[in-house]
């Protein structure tokens, strides 16, 4: 409250005019003063806080009328304190309108107050606007706010009286009083959104699923802090302190900058902490957040007070950033270091690239943020790798990005590590068809995913001919042997070197049958491809050979022994291939034209041979 004893006369330099006034204009000058001394008294008298006879209502509540005229009594009153400060300050209308000023400076001090508890909610925080006595105020710039009209309005209210308060010298204990009355409602509504005031300590020992609700909870509030909160609280500092620049910025920055400094602080907390791999997309998603509301926190923390809450927006920012890339770097290790010697059956899907990929396509939903991130993150070290691999993201219409390159690395990782793990099959073909299912599957997987539109068409393309590639080797080794034991061209032969080469190819093709059986394609549109490319040119190349020599071997008495194996019976038995143990028949084909991207020596299994 406001302390009698302590008066506040502004000591004031009235400017000498050159050429005295005339005398007669003096009296009226003081019967104008004496006047309006007596009109405030009235009124000031009439709502004196402390008389016994004081009406306990709220004068603004009561009579808006009245309170205009109050407030121009109170102003009135000031003119003529400077009046008697000039011309006579040992009058007694001096010493009686400084009390009546004490008595108007707690009146309006406990119409400020009043109207302050009376509106706690001037902010609503769970929606895009400030309400204003019942009136929704949507956040626009604050030239286009308005805020009050010629009904009720409680912020106008508020205006009117710091105004008059700060003009009569009485603006500190004016703003002093609406800190502490508005600090509370805003701790009160981060409380309730959910931002908790946690040291790094609770952070660190926070249990896993805890701190994913917190998150979200965060997450759910940051924006809506920002955005509502604290920009409606800048916006009503801002109108109420009009009049002072400087109890407008120090009201607003004692009643928001530790609030904000807190929420902001937070990610910071939670971004030096433990970190496993799935947790980089709620790392993403809080830099996501700030970094959307960046630009109103630059403009609603504009003041030098505020510089804090500034910094700590963008520490978290570099904090965050910094996580993530560290994320990423501990993912392509793991990567690299995933030393599983045990080959897949069948040469299938290996689980690393499942894992991987899923994770990568989840890296490409966030490309937005994670561009962002990566922006300036040195690109990795090519070491002896080939040109190809770090071109194959770009095109003229589309140059590479911080993002396409450090997803087309992270893949281009996986590929060697796959290629590491073909070598562990001791069949040449084996391991070729492993590198076939799996290259597919991740190329499957960018053509699904958002990795599509950040690698581009032209590596999916690259990538599609070096599956083409893998699984021309992989015919090449797993079937030559059987080609080989037809004639070539179908040249004529003598029958001893006919039931010769039957016995060859039986022999040859039960091998690579039986061997194949358990051997898996998992894709069925590449599984049919395959099977027709085989029986293109093996059941062809039978057919022939068959229907030349069975004629010439028909007196043979173990003919049926020789050419037990029909050209026909030979298509089936290559539809049970590549299903592994259910031998089922597979899907209808559909083919794909595919041409070579790399040249790839069938005798280095594996090995990526630049173009």
């Amino acid at each position: 409250m406001i302390v009698p004893e302590s008066p506040k006369i502004e000591t004031l330099t009235m400017p000498v005019s050159k050429t005295s006034p005339p005398p007669a204009r003096a009296p009226l000058s003081e019967s104008m003063m004496q006047e309006n001394i007596d009109a405030a008294q009235s009124l000031i008298t009439k709502w004196d806080p402390t008389s016994s006879y004081a009406k306990p209502t709220s004068l603004f509540l009561s009579n808006r009328k009245e309170a205009r005229d109050y407030i121009h009594s109170v102003k009135a009153l000031r003119a003529a304190m400077h009046f008697y400060v000039s011309k006579n300050p040992t009058s007694h209308n001096l010493i009686l309108a400084q009390k009546l000023m004490q008595i108007a400076m707690k009146r309006l001090e406990k119409e400020f107050h009043q109207i302050l508890s009376a509106n706690r909610t001037l902010h609503d925080p769970s929606s895009d606007s400030v309400t204003v006595s019942g009136r929704s105020i949507n956040f626009v710039d604050e030239s286009d706010v308005v805020l009050s009209d010629d009904e009720e309005s409680a912020t106008s209210d508020l205006k009117e009286i710091a105004e008059c308060m700060i003009m009569a010298g009485y603006g500190k204990e004016c703003g002093k009083l609406y800190k502490v009355k508005r600090k509370s409602i805003v701790d009160e509504a981060l409380y309730k959104l959910g931002i908790e005031r946690l040291r790094s300590s609770q952070v660190q020992k926070m249990d896993r699923v805890v701190m994913e609700q917190r998150i979200k909870n965060w997450l759910s509030a940051v924006k809506v802090v920002v955005r509502n909160l604290f920009n409606g609280e800048r916006i009503l500092c801002d109108h109420v302190f009009s009049a002072s620049d400087s109890i407008r910025e120090s009201c607003f920055s004692e009643i928001t900058k530790e609030g904000a400094i807190h929420l902001f602080r937070y990610a910071e907390v939670v971004a030096k902490g433990k970190r496993s791999t799935d947790f980089i997309f709620r790392l993403m998603e809080m830099y996501e957040a700030i970094s959307e509301i960046w630009p109103e926190t630059e403009a609603i923390f504009s003041f030098d007070s505020t510089t804090a809450v500034r910094s700590q927006a963008l520490s978290s920012l570099f904090k965050l950033g910094d996580s993530v890339r560290t994320i990423l770097s501990e993912f392509e290790a793991t990567i690299q270091k995933d030393s599983g010697k045990t080959p897949v059956p069948g040469g299938g899907i290996h689980s690393l690239t499942r894992s991987a990929m899923e994770y990568i396509s989840m890296l490409a939903d966030y490309s937005p943020v994670l561009s962002d991130i990566v922006a300036d993150w040195p690109p990795p070290e090519k070491s002896q790798l080939p040109e190809s691999y770090f071109d194959s993201p770009t095109s003229a219409e589309s140059p590479a990005t911080a993002v396409s390159v450090r997803l087309a690395w992270l893949i281009l990782v996986l590929l060697c590590k796959l290629d590491s793990k073909a070598d562990l099959y001791k069949d040449v073909s084996l391991s070729y068809l492993f590198l076939a299912n799996n290259l597919h599957f991740i190329v499957e997987k960018v053509r699904a995913t958002n990795l599509r539109q950040i690698l581009g068409d032209e590596w999916v393309n690259n990538h599609r001919k070096k599956v083409k590639q893998y699984a021309s080797n992989y015919e090449s080794a797993a079937w030559s042997k059987v080609l080989s034991s037809l004639p070539e061209n179908n040249s004529p032969i003598s029958p001893e070197a006919a039931k010769e080469c039957f016995r060859r190819f039986n022999a040859a093709f039960e091998e690579a049958y039986k061997k194949q059986t358990s051997w898996v394609v998992a894709n069925g549109r590449l599984r049919d491809e395959m099977k027709v490319s085989i029986a293109r040119k093996l059941v062809n190349a039978y057919r022939e050979f068959y229907e030349s020599n069975v004629v010439m071997l028909s007196g043979e008495s173990n003919l049926e022994g020789l050419a037990r194996i029909g050209p026909d019976d030979l298509g089936n038995y290559l539809s049970d291939l590549f299903h592994g143990s259910s031998a089922s028949v597979g899907s209808s084909s559909s083919s794909s034209s595919f041409s070579s991207c790399w040249s790839i020596s069938p005798s280095q299994k594996g090995r990526i041979q630049p173009r």
